[in-house]
């Protein structure tokens, strides 16, 4: 299982399956300075991504292909970012106490394997690594952390956006604050066959309607009535679009006004009673609304151009030679 994105890898086709072949895995990628990244290290960091794709695109080989070469190359650079960050941190003469370290691996000991340490060790071994690279991984994560705050003097949510650079992002980006017609929706759902015949299916939802008329609460018959996962939240479906529903759905639900319910509507085997609590037409979100999304897109993005400035920095003082 731990190599399995390597035969599929091979199956994409020449350019990629040259990549997974053994001979090539410990083959020079970079090297900074007096170490090297190899395949395999960049392998190694992408292979759970290389999975998802490959579950993603597998009936699009080409596309495919793309994301798997921006991965690769996505790794590359975070690999030879952790090189760089980690030669700073030894060129400047700075020391780690290792019972930081030791503190660090007993707390993941405890809180992942409830302290037993020969769980972790076969884990690691089930993972093709061992209990040594596991702490050395710990400690220079905890250096590469140490560095990022020492050099960059602050965590993503420290970075101040001034009002005026949010009003103008929300000027610059009305497109993205813009919202399509939805309503807010509680839906019964009645199963037909297999469960029981179309006509057994329509006189229950026929029962439920009855006293719905009658004045039961809507929830309360969807929590004890229907029959998809919404039950045990009394049908509440939130806010939703039109193209989020079944046509026979939507267009029933957005012909209804806002605490109107409709009749009984057949949609293949299944039943349905729906009940709209509110309505909302095509509207762009307020900016007090987005504020604190907007700025919390540009803090990361400050963070962003603060991080790669740094690594910058980091190598035009160093050595780097891509393969």
């Amino acid at each position: 299982m731990k190599h399995r994105w390597l035969s599929w890898l091979a199956a994409l086709g020449t350019g990629v399956a040259l990549a997974a072949q053994p001979q090539m895995l410990n083959g020079l990628m970079v090297i900074v300075d007096q170490d090297v990244i190899t395949y395999k290290d960049v392998m190694s960091l992408v292979g759970p991504t290389m999975e998802v794709l490959y579950k993603t695109y597998a009936d699009q080989p080409e596309v495919l292909r793309q994301k798997i070469e921006q991965a690769k190359q996505d790794g590359i650079e975070q690999l030879v970012e952790r090189k760089l960050i980690l030669h700073e941190f030894d060129h400047a003469g700075f020391k780690l106490p290792e019972s930081l370290v030791d503190d660090r691996v007993k707390k993941t000991i405890q809180e992942k394997f409830g302290g037993d340490r020969a769980a972790l060790t076969k884990t690691l071994q089930s993972k093709g690594t061992t209990y040594e690279a596991y702490r050395r991984d710990i400690r220079e994560d905890f250096i590469i952390g140490a560095m990022r705050l020492k050099n960059l003097g602050y965590i993503g949510s420290e970075i101040v956006i001034s009002p005026h650079k949010i009003e103008k992002y929300y000027a610059e980006h009305l497109d993205e604050f813009k919202i399509k017609d939805q309503v807010k929706l509680r839906a019964i759902m009645i199963n037909g066959k297999p469960k029981r015949s179309d006509e057994s299916a329509r006189e229950l939802a026929q029962e439920i309607e009855t006293k719905l008329d009658e004045g039961a609460s809507f929830s309360l018959m969807a929590s004890v009535y229907s029959e998809d996962t919404y039950r045990s939240r009394g049908g509440d479906r939130g806010s939703v679009e039109r193209t989020d529903l079944r046509p026979e759905l939507a267009q029933a639900a957005f012909g209804l006004k806002p605490g109107q319910r409709s009749g009984i509507i057949a949609v293949g085997d299944t039943f349905w009673i729906l009940l709209v609590e509110d309505v909302k037409s095509n509207y762009i979100k307020t900016l007090p609304e987005v504020r604190s999304a907007i700025e919390g897109t540009l803090q990361a993005q400050e963070q962003s151009r603060l991080q790669k400035e740094w690594i910058d920095q980091l190598k035009k003082k160093s050595f780097i030679n891509y393969f």
